[in-house]
């Protein structure tokens, strides 16, 4: 089995701050990492190779740094990385990463299932995975926070539901977002690393997947970021007191004096 994994690399969520004169996510300084969710999809895709046999190629769009998120896969049981990178990508929105990705995939060819994370931590937004499915034209599931049973022919998987899960099945090839639920990652063994350190990463630009210069990057992406601010800090609150009964009746009270 041919397994695609699509990852990240993200500013670690701990370090996240603002630049004041960008309005942007301020990166200098701040440790990258692999996107949480990421390690998980990861994960699945290596405990099924083990399983069924076959190869895991984890692909990332980024900066040419965006390489370390490749070996630490490669470190944890993938077989090789491809690193999807040039300035034209700079700026994609989500649809034109997710047309991206799919070219890419398309030029790599030959893939029996797609594995992402539910949503990357910085951006929140839990659209590339769908958006990657649908310019490839695949079924698929998102938020899976179990594999049931997988075949050459389809995959058995359990969707996470607000009151419980769905069992969906769905013929190959096809994609899955997962959650954090669905297993624990990994620790990279010292046989991993070294392996790691010597693989060679695959690099593809814009002209390697035939991207149409109109759909990458900024100039592809209907979306765009103005302004990115922290909420000002509002003075005038009220903290209510008593049982549950006496709060909510002191917050209808408060609701009707300002209507």
């Amino acid at each position: 089995m041919k397994i695609f994994v699509c990852v990240k690399q993200v500013p670690d969520a701990k370090d996240v701050r603002l630049d004041p004169k960008t309005n942007t996510l301020a990166r200098e300084g701040v440790e990258s990492i692999m996107n949480p969710y990421d390690r998980h999809a990861l994960e699945e895709a290596v405990a099924i190779k083990e399983k069924l046999g076959g190869t895991v190629t984890v692909v990332t769009m980024g900066p040419p740094q965006a390489e370390a998120v490749l070996r630490e896969s490669i470190a944890c049981g993938a077989d090789e990385g491809v690193l999807i990178s040039d300035r034209a990508f700079a700026g994609a929105d989500t649809w034109a990463t997710s047309y991206t990705l799919a070219k890419a995939v398309e030029t790599l060819g030959g893939f029996d299932l797609i594995l992402c994370g539910k949503q990357a931590i910085d951006g929140d937004t839990a659209q590339v995975g769908p958006g990657l499915a649908y310019r490839l034209n695949l079924p698929y599931a998102a938020c899976v926070q179990k594999t049931r049973q997988v075949s050459a022919e389809a995959i058995e998987v359990e969707r996470m539901m607000d009151d419980g899960y769905d069992v969906l099945r769905l013929p190959l090839p096809a994609l899955l977002t997962v959650v954090k639920d669905i297993n624990e990652p990994r620790v990279a063994s010292l046989k991993g690393k070294m392996k790691a350190k010597k693989a060679e990463i695959h690099q593809l630009s814009a002209a390697d997947i035939g991207a149409d210069p109109q759909c990458i990057g900024l100039a592809g992406s209907p979306t765009q970021v103005v302004r990115v601010f922290s909420p000002e800090p509002r003075g005038d609150r009220q903290i209510f007191s008593g049982s549950v009964d006496e709060q909510v009746d002191q917050l209808v009270a408060c609701l009707k004096a300002h209507l």
